[in-house]
């Protein structure tokens, strides 16, 4: 993706089914869940670029004793075996002190030992990352502040195990506002911060309110011993019917895992099914994750015996180890995003590989129709480094179309009894296009891990070209997977490319013009950041309709006073008087690059969002190009984006709004 963007995090976690002594015997190790953890985070890597976590919750930890940790690091997650090694730091620190004093003890009094790695007992009480339960998290924020204290899991802690909570997770919420507001109406006194925060103290409330239900019947019996309670807390607490009571005001896409103390683990994934989660199980171990393939990969397993959790319903494994995947809420219509396919997820799963060569085979119609078929003086490439699988899917579509081509001339040559020996010559041997590698990354710089502000300043030298395998008579077309900003085409790329001197740069995007915000977990949020918008109201000027903007500002205001089901997406109307052909046509007219010495044309195909049905399914989530919200909050959302251009307000609608100075 020419414009890299903040998406959606990444989880991981892992219940172990056995008792460390099991995994020390069968793997030589007592951190086999540890390790495997990493494992899990590494092959998400790209989905963490802002920090990461680890927890980890001990199963039957004696009183008095800690159960329930935290690692969290600002370092991104390219950078994971660093973290690791740290960690190796100091579980060599524990076993050497730990070797040291039972040597002593040896000597002294004559009692023999095992040695640390070798005695998982000793590790589990002693080194903090050595539990049943681990918990990992890679942030990419789209909102809170960016230090340690905004990185998952969070905690909520408690004497008692059963009110004692752990929670991170993929989502964001539309409706945090909503959700303090009900905290306040019961007398809680909510810190105004993340959604995080607001998830971890509804579920926190509702822990707290199973907990206190059932001590008080059991507190009341003359006939259960007070040291019996919390077991027995622990085996009714009813997971499910908590998860159920915390998520029902819930608006957005979400996956969310958390532990409990007592054992108990959760992983939940919400009604419309937006944010992906994958799960594992076999007899030593239940895993989740963000992508598929990490599991795959680390448990060395197959396609099939993966599952993916069912929208609406969580996942809970009791601290007794038995596995249940329920309904917490009423399903919703299926709407997967449709990111994760064209950008996101890692391209070796089969499914997404295949997904993004039929978005890149959905194009070579418009461009043929384009270069009207005029393949030999026709160069394709592809701009690092995610948009290779569409390309390689253009390539599989181009050939078959060119086969359709010459099909179809040698059966009208033989329909009419004529054969033009020159014609199919120049049709089989001459017409096809060159495929190059023209532009490649010349310096590793991860734009999207700047800010706003320091953006610009990177995109510039991160691009080069390879020169000379394109002539001044050619087109030269590159596939992106989006176009989302424009800024690195407009100030990176299309300027090295044009040092090739074609006679005409073809931009193919495998993803339609992106047009509203998304508010589910990508950090596509504030209407003036995209390119099509910043088009649509260029062309409404220039053809005086200012007027229009002004009447559908007005609009959106009085859709924001309306009830959540009544609520209409008027923002819409932006894009109404303009064909799409329109609007790219003026997005190329933005992103040319006046300040170079070519003359040439420069064209901006887009995908259409019937074309990327097509390609993806008809269920994909597709509001970010056609505004077509899934939840009642992202109509609000829009509306509010819109409201907030107008009024020059910068922010995530679904967070502050702050005056953009003039």
């Amino acid at each position: 993706m020419s414009d890299p963007i903040r998406h959606e995090c990444g989880i991981a976690v892992i219940r172990l089914k056995k008792p460390l002594a099991y995994y020390h015997d069968q793997y030589d190790t007592p951190l086999y869940g540890l390790e495997r953890m990493f494992g899990l985070m590494a092959k998400q890597r790209n989905r963490g670029q802002d920090g990461m976590g680890i927890g980890c919750c001990k199963l039957n930890t004696p009183p008095g004793q800690p159960y329930m940790f935290r690692l969290r690091s600002t370092k991104s997650a390219e950078q994971i075996a660093e973290v690791l090694k740290d960690q190796m730091k100091q579980f060599h620190r524990q076993e050497r002190k730990y070797n040291k004093e039972h040597e002593e003890m040896r000597h002294e009094e004559g009692i023999e030992f095992t040695q640390f790695k070798d005695d998982p007992a000793a590790v589990k009480e002693h080194f903090e990352l050595s539990g049943e339960i681990l918990l990992g998290h890679l942030r990419y924020g789209t909102s809170g502040e960016f230090g340690k204290g905004s990185l998952h899991p969070y905690i909520r802690r408690s004497t008692w195990p059963t009110r004692s909570l752990m929670v991170m997770g993929n989502f964001n919420l539309t409706n945090t506002d909503e959700l303090n507001q009900v905290m306040m109406s019961r007398g809680q006194h909510p810190v105004f911060g993340t959604d995080t925060q607001s998830v971890l103290e509804e579920i926190g409330f509702q822990l707290d309110e199973a907990h206190t239900q059932i001590y008080r019947e059991l507190r009341d019996s003359t006939d259960i011993p007070a040291d019996e309670i919390p077991d027995i807390i622990s085996e009714r607490l009813d997971v499910t019917d908590v998860i159920a009571k915390a998520a029902h005001r819930w608006d957005g896409g979400y996956t969310i895992a958390g532990a409990i103390g007592n054992g108990d683990l959760f992983v939940m994934r919400d009604p419309n099914g937006i944010r992906p989660c994958h799960y594992y199980e076999d007899d030593e171990v239940v895993a989740f994750a963000s992508e598929r393939v990490a599991l795959m990969t680390i448990f060395e397993v197959g396609e099939d015996q993966v599952q993916e959790i069912p929208p609406a319903h969580v996942a809970v494994m009791k601290a007794s180890g038995s596995l249940t995947v329920k309904p917490f809420i009423s399903p919703q219509e299926y709407k997967p995003c449709s990111f994760e396919k064209i950008y996101f997820s890692r391209a070796n799963d089969s499914v997404v590989y295949e997904e993004r060569k039929a978005l890149g085979g959905q194009l070579v119609a418009p461009l043929a129709e384009l270069v009207e078929n005029d393949w030999e003086r026709t160069v394709i490439s592809f701009i690092p480094n995610t948009a290779e699988t569409a390309y390689y899917g253009f390539m599989d579509g181009l050939r078959v179309h060119r086969r359709q081509e010459v099909f179809d001339e040698v059966i009208a040559m033989q329909e009419s009894g004529t054969f033009d020996k020159q014609k199919l010559e120049d049709l089989i041997l001459r017409n096809w296009p060159r495929s190059e590698k023209v532009a490649h990354k010349d310096i590793k710089m991860r734009t999207f891990i700047a800010q706003e502000d320091g953006r610009d300043k990177l995109v510039s030298s991160v691009y080069d070209i390879t020169y000379g395998v394109v002539s001044k008579e050619d087109n030269l077309v590159v596939i992106d997977d989006s176009i989302v900003r424009g800024t690195t085409l407009r100030k990176s790329v299309l300027r090295i490319l044009s040092r090739a001197n074609p006679k005409r740069i073809v931009v193919l995007s495998t993803a339609p013009q992106i047009r509203y915000p998304d508010c589910y977990g990508i950090d596509m949020a504030e209407m003036s950041k995209f390119i099509a918008f910043e088009a649509a109201i260029d062309l409404l000027k220039q053809r005086g309709m200012q007027r229009h903007i002004q009447a559908t500002h007005r609009m959106a205001l009085e859709e924001l006073k309306k009830p959540g089901g009544e609520m209409i997406n008027v923002v819409k109307r932006i894009y109404e008087p303009f064909t799409d052909q329109e609007i790219s046509d003026r997005i190329a007219e933005m992103i040319f690059p006046r300040d170079v010495p070519w003359h040439g044309e420069l064209k901006v195909i887009y995908q259409s969002i019937d074309s990327l049905h097509a390609a993806l399914g008809k269920e994909c989530g597709d509001w970010y190009f056609s505004g077509n919200y899934p939840t009642h909050g992202g109509v609000r959302i829009v509306n509010q984006a819109f409201v907030n251009f107008c009024e020059r307000k910068g922010g995530r609608a679904y967070t502050s709004a702050l005056p953009i100075p003039s």
